[in-house]
């Protein structure tokens, strides 16, 4: 099939900043693309062809999208499902397959997916609510501290958070959850194994993610990681083997732990590009993102080697400002040399939103952190008043 100037029709389902930054490579080959999301203000809105507004779980909405296009993929796992599943079954080509899907969207049968194909995970409970877990937590019948997670709708740090009292699951939402045990780790880890229907597979370079201790979220993505080699290895084999157990097609970014004894655990993964890939666009040969859409397309994977060391900053709203957003300092990190900041386009500010990030490539991975840490410290995100 005939992709570049042609009329052949990609379909994304999701708006969001991931939507976006894949745009750019689809303008880059100019793919005709059709994008579907509930806000009239999605940052994909000013980048594709055609945009549509919707109920991305509702399922004639999903639906009737889907036979617009010729190709569907998602910037967001919060999708509909059986609308997926009935397209695909219709003959539409649907990458990530609702398959891979189901057994990603909800973490408690994702969990469950590792136990089943031994792939090493953090021991975990499953509870149908939260009530259950209180129970189970005031007769003593797990071991405090752990890590309360719903299985459903959590992203960019909700619908987690860490259980060291009995209180602490105090106004946490009545749903499904799991309780894991709480894993003493040296480093969290990410690969991002790239997959296409001819069954080509590549992997980029670990990564090492360095978390905001409040809001649980990536402050600072490292290529490569600052780890030992053999360790390196043995987390690219588990993504590929994890990878080949969920059989995707697209991106799988897979999320990890190295332990004190530096074992590999899997955290959880996405379907999707990721943040933990950023860094790629400026310091890889091929982008993360160019190359789920090679991969969704059938086209032959490109390089993910890295060109340069790259450290990826997230830009988040700053505390006690919500509102029509500023990016304070801006003009001073732009005077730096390696330093591209990527704004989302999201006009409203929140306490810890994500609304963009800045990349920095260097030589050197220790002055390219040193320059990370500077601008951490001098570009903020406020609003006006």
């Amino acid at each position: 099939m005939n992709y570049f100037s042609s009329e052949f029709k990609l379909g994304i389902l999701g708006g969001g900043q991931l939507g976006k930054m894949l745009l750019f490579d689809t303008r880059k080959f100019d793919i005709q693309t059709y994008v579907l999301d509930p806000s009239d203000e999605a940052p994909c809105k000013i980048a594709c062809n055609h945009f549509f507004k919707g109920d991305l779980m509702d399922f004639e909405t999903v639906y009737n999208f889907g036979k617009k296009v010729d190709v569907l993929t998602f910037e967001i796992e919060l999708v509909n499902l059986e609308a997926l599943e009935r397209l695909e079954n219709e003959g539409l080509k649907v990458y990530p397959s609702p398959k891979t899907l189901k057994g990603i969207q909800n973490k408690g049968i994702q969990k469950d997916f590792y136990i089943e194909n031994n792939i090493p995970t953090a021991d975990y409970k499953r509870f149908n609510n939260l009530t259950t877990l209180q129970k189970v937590v005031e007769n003593n019948e797990i071991q405090l501290p752990f890590v309360w997670k719903c299985t459903e709708f959590g992203y960019d740090g909700n619908g987690v958070k860490v259980i060291r009292k009995n209180t602490d699951l105090d106004n946490l939402p009545n749903v499904e959850c799991i309780a894991e045990t709480m894993v003493p780790f040296k480093n969290e880890l990410a690969v991002i194994v790239c997959r296409n229907p001819s069954g080509e597979i590549k992997t980029y370079p670990v990564v090492e993610m360095e978390f905001h201790p409040e809001a649980n979220q990536v402050e600072y993505v490292i290529c490569p990681a600052r780890i030992d080699e053999t360790v390196a290895e043995k987390a690219r084999a588990i993504a590929l083997n994890v990878s080949e157990k969920f059989n995707h097609v697209g991106l799988l970014a897979v999320e990890m732990f190295q332990t004190e004894n530096d074992e590999i655990l899997v955290n959880e993964v996405a379907p999707r590009p990721h943040n933990s890939g950023h860094y790629s666009i400026e310091a890889s040969y091929t982008s993360q993102f160019e190359n789920h859409l090679r991969a969704i397309l059938d086209l032959p994977l490109g390089n993910t080697d890295s060109k340069v060391a790259g450290i990826m900053v997230n830009l988040v709203g700053a505390e006690g400002f919500s509102g029509n957003v500023i990016y304070e300092n801006i003009e001073t990190i732009l005077e730096w040399n390696g330093v591209t900041p990527h704004i989302y386009g999201k006009k409203q500010t929140r306490p810890f939103r994500k609304m963009g990030h800045v990349t920095i490539v260097n030589e050197d991975i220790k002055e390219a952190r040193r320059i990370a840490e500077d601008v951490k410290n001098t570009i903020r995100v406020i609003s006006g008043q």
